[in-house]
Order: C-alpha cells, then structure tokens, then sequence
C-alpha cells in the first residue's frame, strides 16, 4: 500500500509520478485490445505519456542546471597544477608523533613534487617517508 502511494504521488519537480517517469505509462491501465477503439486509445495514451516523459526530462534538466550554478557560485577557481610543479603541504590536518606547541609549527611545509594530477582539485605528491598519509592530496 505505501509503495502504491509513492508511486501514485505527484512530485513538486517533475509534476508527474515517478511510475509515469519510469515506465512511460500510469500505475494502472486497463486495456481490451479486442476493441479497435481501445488501440486507438491506447495509441493516444502512449503519445501522452512520451509527451509527460519529454516534459519531465525537461524539467529536471532545468532543476539540474540551476542546483549546478548555486553549488557553482560557491566554488572558488583552483590553480592549474601540472606534473613536476612543486607545490608546499598544509600542516593543518597533519598528525605529528610528538605533539609540538601549534603556534609554533610552520603553516605549510617542504616543497614537494607533483606526480600526477587526478583531477582539479586532487594531485598525487611525491612524498618522503616521514610524512605518513596518502599520496593524494585535495588542493584548495
């Protein structure tokens, strides 16, 4: 009973049922195909439902674009990194054996090797031993 609900429920975003959405048709249709007025008709239900399909489409493409440019206004606009440029690590997040004073502590440390660069925001350092995290670092 509570998925027929679901199913049957029109949604702000599309304006139509998730069922209607998924499987191009209403959640009950009953059809006698003996009748040459009910292919007609289902003819007809079938154009309405690829119609509803194209306009929920539509719909949440436009819904997508706009959460898009909010979560875009957000984001800043990262340096192009490449490999073999050398860029300093943050000493915000690192874990040290011996708890030294904060104040104390460089910001950002050494000046290491970029191997590769996973994407805008995540590049592969080239790292010694002594500093015991992941090879891939996010950039910000």
């Amino acid at each position: 009973m509570a998925e027929f609900a679901i199913n049957n429920n029109t949604y702000l975003t599309t304006k139509v049922s998730p069922f209607i959405v998924n499987y191009r048709r209403e959640l009950r249709m009953e059809i006698d195909i003996r009748r040459k007025e009910k292919i007609e008709k289902a003819m007809k239900f079938v154009e309405r439902i690829k119609k509803v399909q194209e306009e929920a489409e539509a719909k949440l493409k436009k819904v997508q674009e706009e959460m898009k440019w909010q979560a875009d206004r957000e984001r800043k606009k990262t340096e192009v990194w490449k490999v073999e440029d050398k860029m300093m690590l943050s000493t915000k997040d690192l874990v040290f054996k011996e708890q030294p004073v904060k104040e104390l502590v460089d910001q950002y440390v050494g000046l290491y090797i970029i191997n590769k660069v996973i994407s805008t925001n995540a590049i592969k350092l080239q790292l010694p031993t002594s500093i015991r995290i992941h090879l891939v670092v996010n950039v910000s």
